[in-house]
């Protein structure tokens, strides 16, 4: 069959297909038939396909109904079908069609021909489809393009590279070259809109080159998306964050594990989009860990002078306001406030960064002119006071509210700065601040600042608002003087009326000084302040009578007096002093007018002025009083005055009288009842009969006891008058109680009991008095306890049991005993025994007599108090006395009578149900130890508190009752303790694993442990150790008493636990740390993250575990700490590797520069590697500083090389000395050349002196870059290098070196050099010095190329401006002719103007028409000067300009 079917294959390419084939594609180059199948091995059924194609093999399903001969596949050898057909079938025609519509391969070589003989014979629109139509694009490369871009185009026809391209877009989608050619073709045409489309209809195929292209022409949008679709992701990048689109970025970054070059990104977004390069700057900042510093990304804005860019960003990082950000701070607040002050005010006015650098952020604000900025920085007096006297450019209010920040001596420092600058400008200013801040500052300073100043203006109008706020004597003082030196009398007069506060002395002394013409202020202080002789003695000194006159009818009418004293004291006139009277009679107060007259002894003088008044019906005492002194020393009958006149004040006339006559003063004493007056008075005059009869008949306890005083030494006459006279006259019962009442009050119990004793025994009328006879037994009592027996049993009608309290409270027992005894009073009798005699043999002997419960119980009470307790339990029980059980209670425990306890407990609890009692019995049965009746006891219906009763068992080590009662509540962690005490360890687990406290764990744990039980105290310890609070104890009890091994043991089985807690790493870290350090590593490595790490940091430290300590300031994040501890303690913990992986995450950038040292002390091999890891952070400038210093720059060469790129002036001149040393002079060279950061001129001087030519010619070089031309020509001409000599000159343009380096080379003889110099600096040189140097040093062969030169260029320029004169000429007769041809025309339209219009000006006129433009023209008008009137365009401007009209 298969030779059949290849037979058959040679009818393919025939154009009838033999019949028993059936064409199944009219269109595929290739046929299928449907073949004869045949089955393969394994059961797969295979059919035949002409040779060429391949066979298809198909399990076959054993049910499937599928006919024999059916295709089920079929596929093309495209390798191999499009030769057979060149070269089998020798059909070249068919073989590149089929090659161009299948795309086949194997054809090449024929579209090469094909397109070559298109090409060749010009017909381009057909080569272009031939290479669009070519098999696999075999065509469409760079080399076709080239060839299209090679061929000119021709005029008027289409170009054949936009006519390849044409072809290419109607056929199909461009290749990625194609794309970037016709894009730059299309673009410098500006033809973008063409690309946009074709990107629209996928015509272009998307590349890098083709994504640059679009961002070049500004289509940002269109690049980004071709970078996405090529597969650039750092060109993506760019794109995303142009577009500041950043959530995409971290998207798109995620989504192809690609790291931005953010570095590189910021540096090419600050070139092409700033705002964006800012968003990007804030987008990286954000990131944890940014992969850039903030400092770096900050320099790079700043680098590029972009300082509003890089104030955003350092405002949007700073925000946080965190303070390892002090420097950033720092740095935001300097870059602004150098550039912008106003923007750097802003920024500290909100308050949101505190960490900055302040002292130098103060000095900049004072350059900056901020000076209340400065002000809140500067924290020293000096720069304070330096900066507060620019008050011209401060806030006045602001700078107010800054005072309320300085202490109060700094601020007075600061205002007396002020006043001292300009006291009058910053006057009112300084008084601001001081109303405002008088707490804090002090008013006195404040005060003493002013004056040291002689401002009583500024100290006015401080004080008058501050006055009203103080009460300090001195403030009110000086604002009353302030007031008085700047004229304000009104406010002086205002003050001393209104305030309450100001010293009165010196105030008045201060007034008086000053001499204001108005006294009112004067008036003031001394009237309120009682002053009135010093004001009056004053103003009738000063001759202001006025004033006097008016204080006293206006001011003060009661004060009248002290005024006509005051007078009376300066020998005024009587008359002024009458009529000063008599104008304000209705209101002086007579009484103190009449006192101050009559201490001068001048009272005759009112009584004219006192009998008008009395005449008048007046009833003033005072009046009176006066009157009578009158009478009584003119002795004008004064006994019929003082008894008859009921108005005078009897005092007062008594005192006056007293020193004239005693008795008148008695009778004015006796008529007022002034009884003090008159007692002292009789006393006085010994005068005690008349004081007797009159205390007697006045009845008065108060005057008794004030003359039977004890310290009245006239008591004892007194009494005796009083016993002599005055009682035996009187006959009113009334008046002998009261005076007996007195002789008690006054302890006189001898003469009382006298007294009584004539009264109550000698059958007077007061015999049976009862009061009388407790008076009397009473004072017996008192005074003669010998007859208070005999009264008891004489007398009968007095209070047995008040009289018997008396006796006892005396001490007199024996009388009490007998008193209680006589009115049958058992158990007051008992008690005197028991309390009072404390004769207990007598009591109970009483007791059995009387035999009566209250008795017993009285008894009782007192064994018990006197410590017989069993005595008095059976007084109790005789009494059935149970009210004391609580005291009988303590006492038998006291005593330890508990047996008895028990008997007195059985009998309370029958009649008290008490848990006490209960619990007490309970307690007795456990001290008796009568084991069995308490449980008994506890077993049956009981209200004892067990949990107490146990308790007390336990503390007092009755531990098997306490294991008892324990068992019975149960308290399983009481009964542990028992357990732990009674060595029952076991036991004692088993309870406190039911107790399940750890209070109890602990208590068991450390028994065990003081016993040894380590097993034991482990399975407690386990149960405490969970605990965190609990933790720290069990582990110093054991480190206390040694057991090591055993806590590290139970810790290590701790940590196993379900519920083990950071504290037990921690802790069990502690112990290796100080035990097994060997272990300690191992356990941090393994539980890191399960360590409290500060703790283990201190330990770590305090024992000496370095690398340790290394590995947990690591795991804490704390690089700074580990780096310095591989520093200090290198010979332990110092790793190179992990020092490097240290150093990068450094937070704190001294470590770097410690680190460099480091390296160079201990590991100079390794420096290089380091630097290499910290280039990116560390300052190069500081670090060259640390290598210059330590003399090791050639150490870090390769460092510095690679640095050298920031162009630094360190890093530059450090890498030129060393290429210096090394006399490499092309490195020098290119250095200096690359880099020009670094000191050029101090270069120059060190080479050029240089023992090697080059250096010297370097630093020529470097002398003529910075303009130092002669320097570098002296260098040149001393090295003979004339060459370098002359480019140095011709380069300065400087005429008068050049004509001195020519005539150095016609001195020297360097004849070749002067030829050589006239063709190098031939612009510099003046013909007239070289032909003259020339000619006198016979150099005229040498010269004659420069001088035919010379005369070419003068003859050239002879021609230029021949030419340009004649077309000069010429241009003036054409414009001559052009303006008479214009007047011409002008005349000709003037002749044509209507007759209305005005006639233009007959020539200028720039509005006028030319033949050609028609009437009106085209320039807008017919006249310069008239055009606008009629309209802008004229007559015939605007559209038919040019046409006429």
């Amino acid at each position: 069959m298969r030779a059949h079917a290849e037979e058959e294959a040679e009818h393919v390419l025939w154009p009838h297909t033999p019949p028993r084939f059936a064409r199944l594609d009219s269109w595929w180059p290739a046929v299928v038939w449907v073949a004869p199948e045949r089955e393969c091995e394994g059961g797969i059924r295979c059919m035949l396909i002409p040779t060429k194609l391949a066979c298809v093999c198909r399990a076959l399903d054993p049910r499937s109904a599928l006919r024999r001969g059916q295709v089920l596949l079929a596929t093309v050898n495209e390798q191999t079908m499009v030769p057979f057909v060149s070269t089998q079938l020798n059909n070249l025609d068919l073989a590149l069609a089929l090659a161009r519509r299948g795309n086949l391969p194997g054809a090449e070589n024929l579209v090469v021909q094909n397109f070559e003989r298109l090409f060749a014979s010009g017909q381009f629109k057909e080569a272009a489809e031939a290479a669009a139509e070519s098999p696999q694009g075999s065509l469409r490369t760079k080399t076709t393009v080239d060839r299209f871009k090679a061929v000119p185009q021709q005029p008027g026809q289409t170009s054949p590279l936009l006519v390849y391209f044409g072809t290419l877009l109607t056929r199909g989608k461009l290749n990625a070259y194609e794309s970037v050619e016709l894009s730059m073709l299309v673009l410098q045409q500006n033809r973008k809109q063409l690309l946009d489309n074709w990107l629209k209809e996928d015509k272009l195929t998307p590349s890098e080159q083709l994504g640059d292209l679009l961002r070049q022409a500004g289509d940002n949008e269109a690049a980004l998306s071709c970078y996405q679709q090529a597969n650039v992701p750092h060109k993506v990048i760019e794109g995303l964050a142009a577009k500041g689109d950043f959530a995409e970025l971290t998207k798109f970054s995620a989504a192809q594990g690609y790291k931005p070059d953010y570095m590189y990104l910021l540096q090419r977004m600050m070139m092409d989009n700033p705002e964006a390069a800012v968003n990007l700057a804030k987008m990286v900042a954000k990131q944890p860990g940014p992969p850039i510093e903030l400092n770096t990304m900050a320099d790079l804005f700043l680098q590029r002078n972009m300082v509003r860019e890089a104030t955003a960003f350092l405002l949007d990082v700073l925000q946080d306001n965190k303070p390892e950000q002090d420097k950033l701070q720092t740095k935001l607040l300097e870059i602004n406030l150098v550039t912008n002050p106003n923007v750097a005010d802003a920024i500290m006015a909100n308050n949101t960064l505190t960490h900055y650098d302040r002292p130098r952020v103060a000095q900049l604000c004072e350059k900056a002119g901020l000076y209340m900025r400065a002000l809140q920085h500067y924290t020293d007096l000096p720069d304070i006071k330096r900066v507060i006297i620019n008050t011209h450019a401060i806030d006045p209010q602001q700078l107010v509210e800054y005072f309320g920040s300085l202490s109060a001596d700094w601020a007075i420092d600061c205002l007396k700065e002020l006043l001292g600058t300009n006291l009058a400008q910053n006057l009112q200013l300084v008084v601001q601040v001081a109303k405002e801040y008088t707490e804090q500052i002090g008013a006195s300073k404040i005060i003493d600042l002013l004056e040291g100043h002689k401002s009583y203006h500024g100290l006015y109008y401080y004080l008058g608002s501050y006055i009203a706020f103080s009460e300090d004597p001195e403030v009110h003082l000086k604002y009353i003087e302030a007031a008085a030196k700047t004229g304000q009398i009104k406010e002086v007069e205002r003050v001393t009326r209104e305030s309450n506060f100001y010293p009165p002395d010196r105030t008045k002394q201060f007034l008086m000084e000053s001499k204001l013409p108005d006294a009112r202020p004067l008036i003031n202080v001394c009237d309120r302040f009682d002053m009135v002789g010093d004001l009056t003695h004053y103003l009738y000194t000063n001759n202001m009578l006025r004033y006097i006159e008016g204080y006293v009818q206006k001011v003060s009418p009661a004060k009248a007096p002290l005024v006509v004293g005051a007078l009376l004291d300066c020998e005024a006139p009587e008359d002024f002093i009458t009529n000063l009277i008599l104008s304000v009679r209705s209101l002086i107060p007579v009484e103190g007018l009449c006192a101050e007259v009559e201490k001068r002894n001048r009272l005759k003088l009112l009584n004219p002025f006192l009998e008008h008044l009395v005449s008048e019906g007046s009833a003033d005492p005072a009046v009176h009083n006066a009157l009578g002194k009158i009478i009584v020393d003119s002795n004008n009958n004064p006994e019929h005055f003082l008894t008859t006149n009921p108005y005078y004040d009897s005092l007062a006339v008594g005192k006056y009288c007293e020193k004239r006559d005693p008795n008148l003063a008695c009778v004015a004493y006796k008529r007022g009842q002034c009884d003090a007056a008159l007692v002292d008075c009789t006393n006085r005059h010994s005068l005690f009969k008349v004081q007797a009869r009159y205390i007697v008949e006045r009845m008065d306890a108060d005057l008794w006891g004030t003359a039977l005083q004890e310290d009245n030494k006239y008591r004892r006459q007194l009494v005796d008058q009083v016993v002599s006279t005055a009682l035996p006259e009187s006959k009113n019962p009334e008046q002998v109680s009261v005076a007996v009442k007195s002789f008690m009050g006054a302890g006189l119990q001898s003469e009382l009991i006298e007294l009584l004793e004539k009264i109550v025994l000698q059958n007077s009328s007061f015999s049976n008095n009862h009061n009388l006879q407790n008076l009397l037994i009473i004072t017996a009592i008192k005074a003669d306890k010998t007859r208070v027996k005999d009264y008891i049993h004489r007398l009968d009608n007095f209070d047995g049991p008040a009289v018997g309290e008396i006796a006892v409270g005396y001490e007199m027992f024996e009388e009490a005993f007998e008193i209680y005894k006589k009115f049958s009073l058992k158990t007051q009798a008992i008690k005197v025994l028991l309390d009072q005699m404390d004769d207990l043999p007598r009591a109970l002997e009483y007791a059995n007599k009387v035999d009566e419960p209250e008795v017993w119980t009285e008894l009782g009470h007192a064994q018990l108090e006197a410590g017989s307790i069993a005595e008095a339990i059976a007084s109790y029980l005789k009494s059935g006395h149970t009210g004391r059980y609580l005291d009988v209670i303590s006492r038998s425990q006291e005593s330890g009578a508990h047996a008895e306890l028990v008997k007195f407990l059985l009998m309370v609890r029958k009649k008290i149900k008490e848990p006490k009692v209960d619990t007490e019995l309970v307690h007795a049965y456990a001290k008796t130890g009568d084991l069995a009746a308490m449980e008994e006891f506890i077993s049956s219906p009981h209200q004892a508190n067990l949990g107490t009763v146990g308790e007390a068992c336990f503390n007092e080590g009755l531990y098997e009752a306490a294991r008892v009662i324990f068992t019975h509540i149960p308290n399983w962690g009481r009964l542990a303790s028992t357990l732990v005490r009674l060595h029952q360890f076991q036991a004692a687990v088993d309870a406190a694993r039911k107790a399940n406290s750890p209070k109890t764990w602990k208590e068991v744990c450390y028994a065990c442990v003081e016993e040894s039980e380590f097993r034991l105290a482990q399975l407690c310890g386990l149960n405490i150790i969970i605990n965190a609070d609990d933790l720290e104890e069990v582990s110093e009890f054991y480190q206390k008493r040694g057991y090591f091994e055993e806590l590290i043991a139970l810790l290590e089985s701790g940590i196993g636990l379900e519920r083990a807690h950071m504290g037990i790493f921690t802790e069990l870290g502690i112990l290796y740390a100080k035990y097994k350090p060997e272990k300690l590593m191992e356990h941090l490595k393994l539980f890191a993250t399960r360590l409290n790490i500060p703790r283990l940091i201190r330990v770590a430290e305090e024992y000496h575990h370095w690398k340790e300590l290394v590995y947990l300031y690591i795991q804490y994040d704390e690089y700074d700490n580990a780096a310095m501890v591989m520093i200090h303690h290198s010979p332990i913990a110092w790793e190179h590797v992990l020092f490097k992986d240290v150093a990068v995450k450094v937070s704190n950038l001294e470590v770097y520069y410690r680190a460099v040292s480091f390296y160079l002390a201990e590991h100079p091999d390794l420096l290089v590697d380091l630097l290499k890891v910290l280039e990116a952070r560390v300052d190069h400038t500081r670090v060259v500083q640390i290598l210059r210093k330590a003399d090791h720059l050639p150490l870090v060469k390769d460092y510095l090389l690679a640095v050298q790129k920031a162009n630094l002036k360190a890093v530059n001149e450090a890498v030129n000395e060393l290429l210096v040393e090394e006399e490499d002079h092309n490195g020098l060279r290119e250095s200096i050349t690359t880099y020009d950061a670094f000191d050029q001129i101090g270069l120059a001087s060190q080479l050029e002196d240089h023992e090697l030519l080059e250096f010297r010619r370097i630093s020529a070089h470097i002398y003529k870059s910075n303009l130092r031309w002669r320097k570098a020509v002296a260098l040149a001409k001393r090295d003979n290098l004339f060459k370098d000599a002359m480019e140095t000159v011709a380069q300065s343009g400087d005429a008068d070196l050049a004509e001195e380096l020519l005539r150095f080379f016609v001195d020297e003889g360097h004849r070749e050099c002067f030829a050589a110099m006239l063709y190098t600096c031939y612009e510099l040189i003046k013909p007239d010095v070289a032909l003259e140097v020339a000619w006198t040093h016979g150099l005229t062969d040498f010269i004659m190329p420069y001088m035919i030169q010379t005369l070419k260029e003068m003859s050239g320029k002879v021609d230029t401006l021949m030419r340009e004169r004649k077309e000069a000429q010429a241009a003036a007769v054409t414009d001559e002719a052009t303006k008479k041809q214009q007047e011409a025309q002008s005349n000709a339209y003037l002749s044509l103007m209507p007759l209305a219009l005005p006639a233009p000006p007959l020539a200028g006129g720039a509005g006028g028409a030319s033949p050609a433009d028609g009437f009106g023209g085209a320039s807008g008008g017919y006249s310069a000067n008239n055009g606008a009137q009629y309209g802008g365009g004229g007559f015939g401007g605007g559209q038919y300009a040019g046409q006429g009209f």
